[in-house]
C-alpha cells in the first residue's frame, strides 16, 4: 500500500512539474517572436533594404525605443509576483482551531463574523455572505479573488493571463496596461515603416529573396498582432476609466446594499490615479506607482465605508474599526460563504 501511495505520490508531482515547464510554452513563443522581429526589422529591414542613411539611423533610433519599453514592460508582467493578503486577514491558530473543532454552523458563523468585523471588508458573496477562502484560510480583502492556477488568494486580482504565465492584480496591473500599450506601438510602427518596402518587393523594384521573405512575413505579423491588441488594450481601458477589474465586469462586486458594478467608480481621474499614481512622471514607465497597498479601496458611495486610502492603518484602529459601516441601516448578513 505504501508503495502504491508513493508512485502516486511520485506521478502526480511529476505531472505538476510538467505543467509548470508547459505554462512557459507561451512565454517562449513571444520571446522567440520577439527576437526574430528584431532581427528582421534591424538586420534585413535597416542594414539590408533601407539604402537612405538619414532614413536608417531615424528608424533604428525610434524601433530602439519601442523596443526597449516592450522588453521592459513584458519582464515586469512576467516576473512582478502577486500580492497575497497582509496576516491580519489570515486566521490566528487559535481562530483555526476554534473554527474547525466547532461543528454548528451558525458558531462557526459567528466566529468568522467576529473576525470579519476587526478588518475593513466591506465586500460580500452574491448571497450576503462574508467572502472567506478556505484554501487560503483567511477573509478575503475586497477585490482579491482566489487563482486557481497560482493557488493562492491575489490582491485585486483581474485575470490569470497565460502569455505572461502569471496572475495579473493589484502588483502588476500597471506594467501589465503598459504592455499592451507598447506592444501596439511596436506593431504599428513596424508595420508602418515596412509597409513602403513591402510594396517594393511585391512590385519586384526590390529582389532580395532572404529580405523580402523576412519583411513580408513581419508585416503580416505586425498587423495581425495590431489588431487582437487593439481590442484587448481598448477593453482594458474602458475597465480602467470604470476602475473594474475584469472579473468584476463579469461579475458585479457585492456591497451590504447589493451588487453595484459601478462601487469603486470615483470618476475618470481618480480611477486612472488609482492604477498609475498621482505622479505623472511615472505613467509610462513600469514602475510600481499604483495608490494604496491592494487591501483597502475608495469607494463611490462614501456612507458605505470611509475612504482606506485617506487613511493609515493606525486610524482604522484608532477609529474603531470594529464598528459597522453606516448607510444601509441594515445588520451586516452573518452568512458565511467559502469561495475559491
Amino acid at each position: 500500500m505504501r508503495g502504491a501511495e508513493g508512485g502516486g505520490m511520485a506521478l502526480w508531482r511529476g505531472l505538476r512539474c510538467c505543467r509548470r515547464a508547459f505554462a512557459w510554452v507561451p512565454v517562449l513563443l513571444i520571446a522567440l517572436l520577439l527576437l526574430w522581429s528584431y532581427y528582421a526589422y534591424v538586420c534585413e529591414l535597416c542594414l539590408v533594404t533601407v539604402s537612405n542613411p538619414v532614413e536608417k539611423v531615424a528608424y533604428l533610433v525610434v524601433f530602439h525605443i519601442l523596443f526597449v519599453l516592450f522588453v521592459w514592460t513584458y519582464w515586469k508582467s512576467v516576473f512582478t509576483l502577486p500580492i497575497q493578503p497582509g496576516k491580519k486577514f489570515h486566521m490566528s491558530y487559535a481562530d483555526q482551531e476554534r473554527y474547525e473543532n466547532e461543528e454548528r454552523p451558525e458558531v462557526q458563523r459567528q466566529i468568522l463574523a467576529e473576525i470579519a468585523r476587526k478588518l475593513p471588508v466591506y465586500t460580500r458573496t452574491g448571497n450576503g455572505g462574508i467572502r472567506f477562502c478556505d484554501r487560503c484560510q483567511l477573509i478575503k480583502p475586497d477585490r482579491c479573488h482566489h487563482c486557481s492556477v497560482c493557488a493562492m488568494c491575489v490582491l485585486k486580482m483581474d485575470h490569470h493571463c497565460p502569455w505572461v504565465n502569471n496572475c495579473i492584480g493589484f502588483s502588476n496591473y500597471k506594467f501589465f496596461l503598459l504592455f499592451l500599450a507598447y506592444s501596439l506601438l511596436y506593431c504599428l510602427y513596424i508595420a508602418a515603416t515596412v509597409f513602403k518596402y513591402f510594396i517594393k518587393y511585391w512590385t519586384g523594384e526590390l529582389t532580395n529573396a532572404r529580405s523580402k521573405f523576412h519583411i513580408l512575413f513581419l508585416l503580416f505579423v505586425a498587423i495581425m498582432f495590431f489588431v487582437s491588441l487593439m481590442f484587448l488594450f481598448g477593453y482594458h481601458c474602458w475597465l480602467v476609466s470604470r476602475n473594474r477589474s475584469t472579473l468584476e465586469a463579469f461579475s458585479a462586486p457585492v456591497f451590504q446594499n447589493g451588487p453595484d458594478k459601478n462601487g469603486f467608480n470615483l470618476g475618470f481621474v481618480k480611477n486612472l490615479q488609482q492604477v498609475f499614481g498621482e505622479e505623472k512622471k511615472l505613467w509610462l514607465l513600469p514602475i510600481a506607482s499604483s495608490q494604496g497597498d491592494g487591501h483597502f479601496f475608495p469607494m463611490r458611495t462614501l456612507s458605505e465605508a470611509r475612504n482606506p486610502l485617506l487613511a493609515n492603518e493606525e486610524q482604522w484602529e484608532e477609529d474603531g474599526i470594529d464598528e459597522e459601516p453606516q448607510g444601509s441601516g441594515e445588520a451586516p448578513s452573518l452568512a458565511i460563504e467559502r469561495e475559491t
